[in-house]
């Protein structure tokens, strides 16, 4: 039985070149990029070779790229870090109900921290609008937080409109976009952001690595103490290796990046059909028109999350859900919920399948073909 992988948005294989560079860093190059000598020298030099890359591809300057852990860190050095510098200024926070949980659960300490924060609720093709957030401003606000691209449903925000809206106040404008990152075109001054996560792992670079832009300028306090790393925003020894397959993930997915949402259109539109000829019962969430081409989450009516999820491992396709599984009990996906209500069963019936690299129309063919027999199962 051939396996399918169609869960990219959760994770995805480290490129061969990427390993490749890790390898020869990992096995040539172990001096601290902090030390003089010639050791540390070299280091330094990947270090900022990296920076440079990654930078590029977000046509931001290098010393507006802090390495951290990932996403997650990112985040939270964003929503946590940007508070704390500036609640002289206030203490409001602007995000939506259907963030990624690294800045939904940021807000909630901040919440336990005496600040206020106001959650924005997305209509029902998953998308937040800019009047919204321009009707939830107030003089005190300092932070909104809005992500580039759902991770569950793969909606596109507006994000270069909030960022025109936010110009003239005082609120620094942070976006998650560790969706869109590898996918869409991402220019920080266009979209006048003033923080922007991404991490590696989601473009075929290794876990544990991401970045924070901060434009400079920003007044942004430290999670972490210790010494002056990462122009005193993030102590720690950077980790070297994973920063080198970061960049150079980071500079393959640039250069392809057209190609591959060609073939992730193609992919999507072949699933999708492969369901309709099969006659199967089901709906898109989110929005068609403003969404990613790699992200598909769709709703199969009379399923139920769990089950389905196990019979596509039995079948070899592997894929995800926005619930929670454990232990026999199901939590609803929170962006569904926020989408359509605690009462949809959208929540409940919902899967995600997620291309990338290795995909291919014939795969994805195979695939939905083996979900329609699934779902023929699951119902009778």
């Amino acid at each position: 039985m051939r396996k399918i992988y169609l869960d990219h948005a959760a994770t995805t294989p480290v490129h061969p070149r990427a390993a490749e560079k890790m390898i020869s860093v990992m096995n040539e190059i172990f001096g601290n990029p902090s030390s003089i000598h010639s050791f540390g020298r070299l280091a330094r030099q990947v270090l900022d070779e990296s920076r440079s890359i990654i930078a590029r591809t977000l046509h931001a300057s290098d010393q507006e790229i802090v390495f951290t852990s990932g996403g997650t860190e990112a985040d939270n050095l964003a929503v946590a870090g940007t508070a704390f510098a500036n609640q002289s200024k206030g203490r409001h926070i602007i995000t939506t109900a259907f963030e990624h949980h690294a800045v939904l659960h940021a807000c909630q300490f901040l919440e336990k921290a005496g600040f206020k924060v106001t959650y924005l609720q997305p209509d029902a093709e998953g998308l937040i609008h800019a009047k919204d957030v321009e009707a939830a401003l107030r003089e005190d606000t300092i932070l909104v937080s809005i992500m580039f691209v759902n991770n569950e449903v793969g909606t596109i925000q507006p994000i270069k409109e909030i960022g025109s809206l936010l110009a003239d106040h005082q609120a620094y404008f942070h976006t998650d976009a560790v969706q869109a990152y590898g996918t869409e075109e991402i220019h920080v001054k266009d979209l006048q952001v003033d923080l922007l996560s991404v991490t590696a792992h989601k473009i075929n670079g290794p876990k544990g690595v991401g970045c924070l832009y901060i434009k400079n300028g920003s007044g942004i306090e430290p999670l972490l103490y210790g010494g002056e790393q990462e122009l005193k925003r993030r102590p720690g020894t950077e980790n070297l290796v994973s920063i080198c397959g970061f960049a150079e993930a980071a500079s393959i997915a640039a250069a392809e990046r057209r190609e591959k949402r060609r073939t992730y259109e193609k992919v999507k539109e072949a699933f999708i059909q492969t369901l309709e000829s099969d006659n199967i019962d089901f709906t898109v969430n989110g929005s068609q028109k403003h969404a990613v081409p790699h992200v598909l989450n769709i709703s199969f009516p009379g399923t139920e999350v769990e089950s389905f999820l196990v019979n596509l491992d039995l079948a070899g396709i592997a894929a995800s859900s926005g619930s929670a599984c454990t232990a026999g009990s199901i939590e609803p996906s929170h962006v569904l919920t926020a989408m359509f209500g605690e009462e949809s069963e959208r929540g409940r019936n919902s899967i995600r399948f997620s291309f990338g690299i290795d995909t291919t129309v014939e795969k994805a063919e195979e695939a939905a073909g083996k979900t329609a027999d699934i779902v023929r199962r699951l119902i009778m």
